[in-house]
């Protein structure tokens, strides 16, 4: 029997139309039980702030449970017993984002969440059962705005040390990996943006507001200026506060970026804050102040406890200014159709493209060959130059 043309395209169709891939879509993750504070913030400590703060790694453990006791008061006391909707939100994110991808390619796609921080959803534990389920090829997909160490830097991070205890034999049992790294300047979400504040300020603050005294507070997720030398992802997010203000600066002149900075000590951070921002705003003379997160998808405690205290902060100075606080895009449904639409065509090139066959046991080898090659090589150069 001969293997013509179209024998090999129904072959290479019924193979592809085996393949799987599984979408692992990764976000931080907030604690749902107070009791879980300490043991989240262990994690936090070892995954961020060791890239940029100075604290020796013992300290951890009893830093963790410090941390613990500030959160406890401020979400239990001083927030009425407030419990984080994250994670309920990026449950609906997911499923939402899925949804729009099974109605392309069916059951051969499925949509895990994964969280940097909170069980049972860790990474390691997600991975195992995308294993167990079947899956041979994997879409990272970190849904955090901004590219950086802190945001899809971990989310990588913790995929390849899943990755690492999850091998087994001498080939892969991944076949295939895409990688989705953020949307801080894709034109869709851009222009979701600028509505979301345009709408809000037809329908809350046009009939009592002049434009030029509509102050728009874009937040952005803090960062370090210094983290050992990784990208920390300002560069980012300050072009994404370009683009969003570029949409909006032509009717609303009283725009600036606000970070949501974690203050900590010894630590310069980007600048102007949140809070100043909006000061500096109401100094040029605004009436009103709209505080919009732009560099966060999903409700967390910063988008809301934190810009709750900055308003309650100004509020008490300047009561006479009107203040509004929106929420982040969540799963608003523009929002999961375009996130749903980025992911496609990396779902296309995994299920289509061929397997790889990647065998982990020798990389230990070939690092090994590699760096004596280098060894030698640097070794005869040597010997060259005491000839001459």
């Amino acid at each position: 029997m001969v293997a013509t043309p179209e024998k090999l395209q129904q072959q290479t169709e019924g193979q592809h139309g085996r393949d799987r891939g599984a979408v692992g879509l990764m976000g931080y993750g907030e604690v749902e039980s107070y009791e879980d504070f300490a043991n989240y913030n262990e994690q936090a400590l070892n995954l961020l702030t060791a890239k940029f703060a100075p604290v020796p790694t013992w300290i951890y453990p009893p830093l963790a449970r410090l941390l613990a006791i500030f959160d406890l008061h401020e979400w239990d006391h001083q927030h009425n017993h407030f419990i984080s909707p994250h994670n309920e939100i990026f449950e609906r994110q997911r499923a939402g984002i899925e949804q729009h991808l099974q109605a392309e390619w069916g059951d051969r796609v499925q949509v895990f969440k994964a969280f940097n921080f909170c069980a049972p959803f860790l990474p390691q534990q997600v991975l195992s059962e995308i294993k167990a389920q079947e899956f041979d090829k994997l879409l990272i997909y970190p849904l955090l705005v901004v590219d950086s160490i802190f945001t899809s830097g971990i989310a990588v991070e913790q995929v390849n040390k899943a990755l690492v205890t999850l091998r087994d034999g001498s080939e892969h049992w991944l076949k295939g990996t895409r990688y989705i790294p953020s949307f801080y300047n894709e034109s869709a979400y851009i222009d979701l943006m600028a509505d979301l504040v345009e709408e809000k300020v037809a329908k809350d603050l046009a009939v009592a507001h002049l434009p030029s005294q509509t102050g728009i507070v874009l937040m952005n997720h803090g960062c370090p200026h210094k983290a050992k030398g990784f990208v920390s992802g300002i560069e980012e997010s300050q072009a994404l506060y370009d683009r969003v203000r570029e949409r909006l600066m032509h009717r609303y002149p009283l725009i600036s970026v606000g970070w949501l900075n974690h203050d900590t000590p010894l630590i310069d951070w980007t600048q102007p804050n949140a809070q100043q921002a909006a000061k500096n705003l109401i100094d040029l003379g605004a009436t009103a102040i709209v505080f919009m997160p732009i560099g966060f998808a999903t409700e967390n405690h910063e988008t809301l406890l934190d810009v709750h205290h900055i308003i309650h902060a100004l509020r008490r100075k300047r009561p006479d200014v009107t203040y509004v606080q929106m929420e982040c895009v969540n799963d608003h449904p523009e929002f999961l159709k375009m996130a749903a639409e980025w992911a496609k065509p990396q779902v296309e090139a995994l299920l289509n493209g061929q397997a790889l066959a990647v065998n982990p046991t020798l990389a230990g080898q070939m690092a090994h060959e590699h760096n004596g090659h280098h060894h030698d090589h640097g070794h005869s150069g040597h010997q060259h130059n005491h000839a001459r």
